[in-house]
């Protein structure tokens, strides 16, 4: 079986999730590569983003997980990019729901509302949910310009 390949980015107020969760990633056997940010001296979100989602949309990775405070503003940056579908994923429900109905490639986490028990859970079930297909995929069609 095909190892997935996860990339990570944060801003500052998602540095410390982000360590922790490539952590429990490299440790399930994920391969993992970090984009920052890598302090919580505060930064910019795009700065991390964008070559976070680049990568996803090149199809180096298979998946990414961004986090920020709200998780808004990183998944919107990441969202600019064509073949990117990012989805703010604030319980495991919705990331359920992320990768059934809309194949997101990437989920958004808003790190100062969650707990970390939170993220493990909606990283287990982003990773581990298939995208349905059928009716969903002429709607995905539809989302870039």
């Amino acid at each position: 079986m095909k190892k997935l390949r996860i990339a990570l980015a944060a801003d500052h107020a998602g540095f410390q999730f982000k360590n922790d969760l490539s952590e429990i990633l490299k440790a399930e056997g994920y391969e993992v590569k970090d984009f920052g940010t890598n302090s919580e001296e505060s930064m910019d979100y795009p700065d991390t983003a964008h070559p976070l989602a680049a990568a996803v949309e090149a199809g180096e990775f298979d998946f990414g997980f961004t986090l920020c405070g709200s998780g808004n503003g990183i998944t919107m940056t990441a969202n600019k990019h064509q073949k990117v579908r990012a989805a703010l994923c604030w319980t495991a429900e919705i990331a359920g729901l992320a990768r059934l109905h809309n194949d997101a490639n990437i989920c958004g986490i808003p790190a100062r509302f969650i707990s970390f028990e939170e993220v493990k859970e909606i990283a287990t079930i982003f990773l581990n949910t298939e995208f349905e297909g059928g009716r969903h995929q002429k709607r995905i069609d539809k989302i870039p310009l």
